[in-house]
């Protein structure tokens, strides 16, 4: 794990500022949704990203009845 060398402080709601220069390299825009993980005795933040909800590859997503599949699991259903 990287230090940044930046701190940040809580505001009376719990909120922190992520850095511009963080934001920028994740490519992290207003209205992006954050996931949130525990390990240990840290506290890891990541860019949720959609994925498939079967075996959670990012490429090729379809929605179907509301939940994300890609091509290669919906290829396996189909022939199953």
């Amino acid at each position: 794990m990287k230090n940044t060398g930046m701190i940040r402080r809580l505001d009376e709601l719990g909120r922190v500022v992520i850095p511009i220069e963080i934001r920028n390299q994740f490519n992290i825009v207003e209205k992006d949704q954050i996931e949130i993980y525990v390990d240990g005795d840290k506290i890891i933040l990541k860019k949720h990203e959609e994925s498939c909800i079967i075996c959670g590859s990012t490429e090729n997503l379809k929605e179907i009845k509301n939940k994300l599949i890609c091509k290669k699991c919906r290829k396996i259903i189909e022939n199953s």
